[in-house]
């Protein structure tokens, strides 16, 4: 038997084109990670945003969920009192009161009628928008005006057109609920959606301008070359190009009606009438502040956070789950 000699010797492996390498050593160099990534200067620019979600929204979530599990109360500063553990006392105090009931299915109503009417209303003006020629800024700014005002300013506006003698009780005449709309128990909530979904209208606009950039004109045309009118290209074309964009309309709506507070705290002076327009927020507002239960609060929170993730699960599941 004779060697191969035209094979290269002395070598512990590796790449068989490179004699005399150590194998596995340029591998375990690719290998080795850097314990603050491959640009550690950007964890700095990111720490003030870090800190900021941190003390504003992760430390305050913590404490809501510590509270909810002790007997909890407001003392003078630097007083130390013993705050027991409770376990699920505070939660079944707040599930076993009907006020609690009525505001989530307040909140319930509210999202059926806001989200919906924002994404409908909110993509059909961003398409219709997307198209004009002339004075394209201005009708951009006259939507997003209302979303950049504040509350009790725009809140005055509609307390004139929607009290017992305002505009539109004068137009409707004989039509006029009565009672009138805020201080109706049927009315008020959606009329609150109706403020809202106005409100906030500027801003999804924009969300949907946005993504109508990103949808090929070719699309449009092609559909056109095939006879395809306004309608068809619309929902052909525009409804599943800005598909993102309305599973993030939808996200952000639901979020920002969950935590409703403003509006009725304003429009219907604290959830009027009897509690028909309390909102789980401003329930927790009254129980916390005005009654003096922070904890029993606590835990209205805590379940207000659990149904708004399963809200946003079921979210993801239908609405976006061709996205993923």
């Amino acid at each position: 038997m004779t060697a191969d000699l035209t094979r290269p010797t002395g070598r512990t492996g590796g790449d068989p084109g490179l004699p005399g390498r150590a194998g596995g050593a340029g591998d375990a160099r690719k290998k080795r990670r850097r314990p603050f990534g491959a640009q550690p200067l950007g964890i700095l620019f990111s720490a003030p945003y870090v800190i900021f979600i941190g003390v504003v929204f992760a430390y305050p979530i913590v404490f809501a969920v510590w509270m909810s599990f002790h007997d909890y109360f407001f003392t003078a500063p630097g007083a130390k009192v013993d705050r027991p553990f409770v376990g699920l006392d505070n939660y079944v105090t707040a599930l076993s009161d009907p006020a609690v009931w009525r505001s989530f299915g307040n909140v319930g109503i509210f999202l059926l009628i806001n989200v919906p009417l924002t994404v409908v209303l909110s993509i059909v003006l961003a398409t219709a928008l997307d198209r004009v020629v002339r004075a394209r800024a201005f009708f951009r700014v006259a939507f997003y005006v209302p979303y950049v005002t504040a509350s009790v300013a725009v809140v005055a506006v509609w307390l004139f057109l929607f009290s017992n003698s305002g505009m539109i009780n004068n137009a409707l005449g004989p039509l006029a609920p009565s009672p009138s709309w805020l201080v109706n128990s049927a009315l008020a909530m959606p009329t609150i959606a109706l403020f809202v979904t106005w409100k906030g209208l500027g801003f999804y606009i924009l969300l949907y301008l946005a993504a109508l950039q990103n949808v090929p004109r070719e699309l449009h045309e092609s559909v056109a070359v095939d006879g395809g009118g306004r309608i068809r290209q619309f929902f052909s074309v525009t409804v599943p190009g800005v598909r993102p964009a309305t599973f993030l309309v939808v996200l952000l709506a639901t979020i920002t009606g969950a935590n409703l507070f403003t509006e009725p705290y304003l429009l219907t002076n604290g959830g009027g009438p009897n509690g028909a327009s309390t909102s789980p927020v401003l329930l927790i507002y009254q129980k916390g502040i005005e009654q003096q239960n922070p904890d029993v609060a606590a835990a209205i929170g805590v379940v207000l956070i659990v149904f708004v993730l399963i809200i946003a699960a079921l979210q993801r599941r239908f609405v976006g789950r061709e996205e993923s």
